[in-house]
């Protein structure tokens, strides 16, 4: 009877598992952002999360170490799934609008930065990032501010207009200039030819519908127009090149 008794309870023992923590899986959505750095954030966020199990600490590491920032990232999400023990992160990050040349009085330039979609000025790295993995691959337009403007709104209002418009009319804009006055002049490139819209102070996203009309219209008729003024709101004056 004892030989039976120690033989039942070797083979409950034999029986039971040998527990194992089962290592953390994770999947990552990157969207728009570079994925080289954004999978590096990835990583330095698993290690975080590994040493307490706790979202929060990740989450405040984000904060105080402002890592949306570092890695360009403009939304994130970040879950865990304990029936899983996977970590989900999910981010975004904004599109390229323009490369803007900050100018000091006289036109001599005071710093280079990138204009992204929510109105943020970018280090132009961020371009150089998007390019490496191929996610710009057309040429960017350029913007011209003065230094004296920058802590105003005006490049947050050139943001708006800008994403009012068709990506073909997006397409043939090669330069914006805004100057002390605070006069905006565009210049588009039209099969390879410049031409130049006079804006003005105000109004802009009003002027920028009729201007993306007028070039349609003369495009259809294979007509340039060099010169558009649309300072006044009301009235337009365009003056056209040779025929196409």
């Amino acid at each position: 009877m004892k030989y039976f008794l120690l033989l039942i309870s070797f083979n409950l023992f034999a029986a039971t598992p040998k527990y194992v923590e089962e290592k953390i899986k994770y999947r990552t959505s990157f969207g728009n952002c570079p994925t080289q750095s954004v999978g590096r954030l990835t990583l330095e966020l698993i290690k975080a999360f590994e040493q307490k199990k706790s979202l929060y600490d990740v989450k405040q590491k984000i904060v105080d170490e402002k890592l949306d920032e570092k890695y360009f990232i403009s939304q994130y999400n970040v879950k865990y799934s304990p029936v899983e023990n996977m970590l989900k992160f999910n981010y975004d990050c904004p599109e390229p609008l323009m490369k803007v040349q900050i100018y000091k009085k006289g036109g001599e330039e005071f710093y280079t930065a990138l204009l992204v979609d929510n109105g943020e000025l970018y280090d132009p790295t961020y371009e150089v990032l998007l390019r490496a993995e191929k996610k710009i691959k057309s040429e960017l337009p350029y913007l011209a501010l003065p230094v004296a403007l920058i802590n105003d709104t005006f490049h947050k209002k050139i943001t708006s207009i800008m994403n009012e418009m068709t990506k073909e009319f997006r397409s043939k804009i090669s330069e914006v200039i805004l100057n002390e006055k605070k006069e905006l002049t565009f210049i588009l490139s039209v099969t390879n030819k410049p031409s130049s819209v006079f804006m003005g102070s105000e109004y802009w996203s009003e002027k920028v519908k009729k201007l993306q009309e007028i070039i349609a219209y003369m495009s259809s008729k294979e007509k340039i127009p060099t010169i558009i003024n649309l300072t006044n709101h009301k009235k337009i004056v365009v003056k056209f090149s040779d025929t196409i």
